[in-house]
């Protein structure tokens, strides 16, 4: 079944191109347009994902945010034309899974979707790599003594190359995913994030056992995942 998307944003201009779009991604969408609308639609509609504007008529976003989070654990991401720093902060202490202001980029919104629902409901829920163990949904690292730690942005790396092991994943392709680039900038992020999980994952990082490099085109993850 399709990802189910609950759209709360008064915006009727903006919520029909982000409607428009997440369905073209294959999404399922539900809009409400108010704080009551909101809570009708979270209970018949079910969504894996709500995204919530913060600005809504007769309505605070951060108190409807805590009306939400009562009754479910749906992960939120909070939409917002505030760019001050408390109110980010705010949002993220109240358990906001992600927090996108406006005005943003269509393709960097695209792709905060995807890793929040990658993280919450992932295609392949652990990586066994070696003596290594990956949970992508408790975020954790185990069978490792010195106590691994992997990054957020690590994590959703491995994912992705996990849930498309096997094939060769180009650097513009986790551009799109894991940064959110629409176009993909002259940059080293993609190969320095690599050194660094296999600075953390490989026994040999200078020569991997499980993230390869292919010359020109991108990069390979080969091992079984644990399904």
């Amino acid at each position: 079944m399709n990802p189910r998307i609950l759209l709360v944003e008064d915006d009727g201009s903006l919520a029909r191109v982000l409607r428009d779009n997440l369905t073209f991604e294959g999404f399922e969408i539900a809009w409400a347009d108010n704080g009551e609308g909101a809570i009708v639609k979270a209970r018949s509609f079910a969504p894996d994902l709500i995204v919530l504007d913060v600005m809504l008529p007769n309505t605070d976003g951060f108190e409807l945010f805590g009306a939400l989070r009562q009754h479910w654990r749906t992960p939120i991401i909070m939409l917002t034309a505030r760019g001050e720093r408390a109110d980010k902060l705010r949002g993220l202490s109240l358990g906001a899974d992600d927090y996108i202001t406006k005005p943003f980029d269509l393709e960097e919104f695209l792709a905060r979707v995807r890793n929040v629902l990658r993280r919450v409901r992932p295609a392949v829920e652990r990586l066994a790599l070696g003596g290594v163990t990956v949970d992508f949904r408790a975020r954790t690292v185990t069978g490792n003594p010195l106590g691994l730690h992997l990054t957020e942005q690590e994590f959703v790396i491995l994912q992705y190359l996990a849930e498309h092991r096997d094939r060769i994943v180009d650097r513009d392709e986790l551009l799109r995913y894991v940064w959110g680039y629409p176009e993909a900038p002259m940059t080293r992020s993609v190969d320095n994030a690599i050194v660094r999980l296999r600075k953390k994952l490989e026994p040999e990082p200078h020569h991997p056992k499980f993230i390869h490099s292919v010359r020109g085109e991108g990069y390979r993850l080969t091992t079984d995942p644990i399904a």
